[in-house]
C-alpha cells in the first residue's frame, strides 16, 4: 500500500511534520528539571520546609555566590579590595529580578587566612525565569571587578551557559554514519534514504516533545536522549529494510514485490525490536525518578515514530527510487554478492568454536571487572570544564574554605511536639557539630510558628566523595528520639544514587526475563534465547566496566576531553540497561532470524549458520559501525550525562555486535548444533507457531 501510495503516505507525514511544528510554537516551553525525588528523605525534607516556612521559596530560587580571591600576597580585606567588592555588591543588589545581595564583610563569609570571600545573590525567580537583562547586569558588574585585580567568579546557575548538543563531534558522527551507509550501499540515493527518514523521525519527535511534554510533565533535559536513539534507531531500522529491499531486487523481483517482501520480513523485524526498545525504555517510569521516567518515554517516543517511518515512509519512498537505490553494478545487470567476509569468518568460528568461545568470554569477563568498583552519584560543578567560571568558582571555595564548603548539607529539625523547641534543636545541632567528619553548623533559623528550624552542616569532605555518604550515614544513624531531616543537594544526590543502586539488579532482571520470553516467543527455542541473555549481560557489564574505568578511574579521559572523574551519574547505569537491551535485540534478530529462516527450510544447523551470516553479517556490521559513529559523536557534548550514556552506548554497541552477536553467538550455536533448535515437548505443544522473520 505504501509503495502504491506514495505520494498520500508522503503527504501525510509532511502534514504531520507541519501540524506538529504549527502546535508547538503555540505551547509552552518546557520547564527545567524540577529535581523532584519522591519517597527519599531528603525530598521529604523538602516538603517539611515547604509547609513550615510558608512564603519562602528559597529553595526555587535562583542564587550566584560570588567568589572573590585576593592577588598573591594581598587580602581582601585591603581597604582597595574591600571596596571592590563592596561595589559589586552593591552593583549586583540593583539588579532586575534580585531579591537580595549579602555582603561577604557584614555575613562573615571571608576565610581565616582572609584570601578568599564570597556574596550570595539572591533571586526573586527560578533560574530558567531570570531575564537576559538579569543575567547580563551581573555579568558586567563582575567583569568591573575583574578590571579591579580581583579574581571573581560565579558559581551557580545564573551564568551558566546552557549545555546542549548539536555541536562539531555530533555533527561528525552523522557524516561517518553516511560514510559506511555509502560504503555499504555504493550509492548515494541507498544511503541518503536512511539518512533523509532518521532526520524527519527527529524533527517529528523533538516536536512532540515540545507540543506534549509539558502535559507528560517532561523536562527541558527530556529530548537529548530522545535525539541521539531517534537518530541511530532512524538509521538503522531504514537500513535494514532498505538492504533486504536490494536483495530482493536482486533475485529478479520487482521493485513492488521487492518492497512487500522487504516490509514483510526487516520490517517484521524492526517491529520487534522497536517493540523491545520500547517496552524497556518505558519501563523506567516504574523506578520512582521522575527524569529517568521523562527520558525514558520521550526516547520511547522517537523509537516508535521510527518504527512507523521504516514501515510507512520508506517503502513509499523506494516506489519514487526503485533502481536508484541499488548500486551501478546492479543496475547493469550483475548479480549481487552477499556476505563474503562473513561467510569466510563463520566458517572459522565453525572450526574453532571453542576457541573463539573462551576468548570472548574471557576479553567481556575482563572488561566488566571494573564495574564491581561502581559508585553511583551526582557530579555538580566540579565535573564541568575549567574553562567555566563555574567551575573556578567551585575550586576557589574549595581552595578556601575546604573541600567540603561546596556541599553542607540542610538539617531541617522538625521540634513542633517538643516541650522546650529551642532546646530541642540546641541539642540536634551541639549533636551534629561533634559528629566525627562535620567541621561547623550554622546558627539555627526558626520559621514563624518557633517550632521547626533550619541550619547546615558542613562536611570536611568533597560532595561526591565517599566519606560525605558514610557521613550522612552516620548523622541518620544516630537520630535516636530526635526528629530531623538531612537533605540539601549533597544528601539529594546521595539519596538518587541508593534509590537507583537498590533498583538496578531488579531493573536487569526484569530485562533479562523479558528478553528470554520474547526470543523464546520468536524462535521456539530454550538455548537460543538463553545464549541472547547471557551475551546481553555480558555486553553490559563490559561497558559498564570501560565507564567506570574512564570516567571514575580516569583512564583514558584526556582522549575523551574527561577533566574531572567521579561517580557515575545515577541514572546512567539503568538508562544504559535499558536501551543496549533493545539494541541487542535488534542485532540478535536481525542475525539469527536468517539463521532459523534457513532452518526451517532444511538446511543443518551448522550450514544454517553460514547462511545467516551471508546475508546479514554484513549488514548488522554496518547498523553496529553506524549506531557506533552517532552515540560516539555524543562524547564531545558538555553536558556530563549525555557525554557518559554516549560513551556507554557505544561501546556496549561494540561489544554486543562485533564480540557477542559475531562471536559468541556462533560458536554457541555450532556448539549445540540441532539442539539450539528445539524446545521440550511440553512447551513446545503450548508454543505458538514460528514467527518468519
Amino acid at each position: 500500500m505504501a509503495f502504491r501510495r506514495r505520494w498520500y503516505v508522503v503527504a501525510i507525514w509532511l502534514a504531520v511534520l507541519g501540524a506538529i511544528g504549527f502546535a508547538s510554537t503555540t505551547a509552552s516551553a518546557l520547564p527545567d528539571d524540577s529535581g523532584s525525588r519522591p519517597d527519599i528523605e531528603a525530598q521529604a525534607a523538602f516538603e517539611l520546609v515547604q509547609q513550615r516556612f510558608p512564603g519562602d521559596a528559597g529553595g526555587d530560587r535562583a542564587s550566584a555566590k560570588i567568589v572573590f580571591v585576593a592577588p598573591a600576597g594581598e587580602r581582601v580585606t585591603d581597604p582597595d579590595n574591600r571596596a571592590a567588592i563592596e561595589r559589586l555588591v552593591g552593583e549586583a543588589s540593583r539588579g532586575s529580578q534580585v531579591a537580595v545581595a549579602v555582603n561577604p564583610f557584614q555575613a562573615r563569609a571571608v576565610n581565616a587566612a582572609a584570601t578568599t570571600a564570597y556574596a550570595t545573590v539572591m533571586y526573586s525567580v527560578t533560574a530558567g525565569e531570570l531575564t537576559d537583562d538579569a543575567r547580563r547586569h551581573l555579568r558586567e558588574a563582575v567583569d568591573r571587578a575583574r578590571a579591579a585585580g580581583l579574581t571573581v567568579e560565579v558559581g551557580g546557575p545564573v551564568l551558566a551557559e546552557k549545555a546542549g548538543i548539536g555541536g562539531v563531534s555530533e555533527l561528525i558522527g552523522v557524516l561517518l554514519a553516511a560514510l559506511v551507509l555509502l560504503i555499504t550501499f555504493g550509492s548515494l540515493v541507498a544511503a541518503g534514504l536512511p539518512l533523509l527518514t532518521a532526520l524527519l523521525g527527529v524533527g517529528v519527535s523533538m516536536l512532540a516533545i515540545a507540543t506534549l511534554g509539558s502535559a507528560f510533565g517532561m523536562s527541558s533535559n527530556s529530548s537529548t536522549l530522545a535525539i541521539m536513539l531517534g537518530l541511530a534507531v532512524g538509521i538503522d531500522y531504514a537500513l535494514f529494510v532498505v538492504s533486504r529491499y536490494r536483495e530482493e531486487r536482486a533475485a529478479g523481483r520487482t521493485p513492488e514485490d521487492a518492497t512487500a517482501i522487504a516490509v514483510g520480513s526487516a520490517g517484521s523485524s524492526v517491529v520487534f525490536a522497536g517493540l523491545t526498545v520500547v517496552i524497556a525504555l518505558a519501563g523506567l517510569t516504574v523506578l520512582g525518578i521522575p527524569a529517568a521516567g521523562q527520558m525514558g518515554l520521550a526516547a520511547a517516543g522517537a523509537v516508535v515514530i521510527a518504527v512507523l517511518i521504516a514501515l510507512t515512509l520508506v517503502p513509499a519512498l523506494l516506489g519514487f527510487w526503485p533502481n536508484a537505490v541499488l548500486a551501478r553494478r546492479i543496475r547493469g545487470g550483475a548479480s549481487i554478492t552477499t556476505g563474503g567476509g562473513g561467510t569466510r569468518w563463520s566458517r572459522f568460528v565453525l572450526r574453532h568454536p571453542v576457541a573463539v568461545l573462551v576468548a570472548s568470554v574471557t576479553g567481556l569477563a575482563v572488561l566488566a571487572i571494573p564495574a564491581l568498583d561502581l559508585r553511583l552519584g551526582m557530579p555538580g560543578d566540579e565535573a564541568k570544564s575549567t574553562e567555566t567560571t563555574e567551575r573556578r568558582a567551585y575550586d576557589a571555595l574549595a581552595a578556601g574554605f575546604g573541600p567540603g564548603f561546596n556541599g553542607p548539607l540542610t538539617i531541617v529539625v522538625d521540634a513542633k511536639g517538643a516541650g522546650d523547641p529551642r532546646a530541642a534543636v540546641r541539642t540536634v545541632s551541639a549533636k551534629i557539630a561533634g559528629t566525627p567528619g562535620v567541621v561547623s553548623v550554622s546558627p539555627p533559623r526558626f520559621n514563624p510558628d518557633g517550632d521547626t528550624a533550619l541550619f547546615t552542616a558542613t562536611p570536611s569532605t568533597a560532595p561526591a566523595s565517599e566519606e560525605t555518604k558514610d557521613l550522612v550515614r552516620l548523622i541518620r544513624d544516630q537520630r535516636a528520639g530526635d526528629t530531623f531531616l538531612v537533605s540539601g543537594t549533597t544528601a539529594v544526590n546521595i539519596d538518587v544514587a541508593r534509590k537507583v543502586q537498590d533498583a538496578l539488579v531488579p531493573y536487569l532482571a526484569i530485562v533479562l526475563g523479558l528478553a528470554f520470553l520474547l526470543l523464546l516467543v520468536v524462535f521456539r527455542s530454550l538455548l537460543v534465547p538463553l545464549k541472547a541473555v547471557v551475551g546481553f549481560l555480558l555486553s553490559v557489564l563490559a561497558s559498564l566496566g570501560c565507564v567506570v574505568a574512564v570516567f571514575q578511574w580516569g583512564w583514558a579521559a584526556d582522549l575523551i576531553g574527561l577533566e574531572q572523574t567521579g561517580p557515575i551519574i545515577s541514572m546512567m547505569p539503568i538508562v544504559l540497561v535499558g536501551i543496549v537491551f533493545g539494541l541487542a535485540m535488534d542485532y540478535e534478530v536481525f542475525l539469527v532470524s536468517r539463521m532459523c529462516e534457513a532452518h526451517s527450510r532444511g538446511e543443518p544447523a551448522r550450514q544454517a549458520i553460514v547462511t545467516g551470516f551471508r546475508h546479514s553479517a554484513r549488514v548488522v556490521v554496518a547498523a553496529a559501525l553506524i549506531m557506533i559513529a552517532v552515540f560516539a559523536g555524543f562524547v564531545g557534548a558538555d553536558l556530563a550525562m549525555i557525554k557518559m550514556i554516549g560513551f556507554g552506548l557505544a561501546t556496549a554497541v561494540l561489544f554486543d555486535a562485533f564480540v557477542v552477536r559475531m562471536a559468541l553467538v556462533p560458536a554457541v550455536l555450532a556448539l549445540l548444533g540441532e539442539r539450539a533448535w528445539t524446545l521440550p515437548r511440553v512447551t513446545a505443544r503450548a508454543g505458538s507457531p514460528t514467527m518468519d522473520p
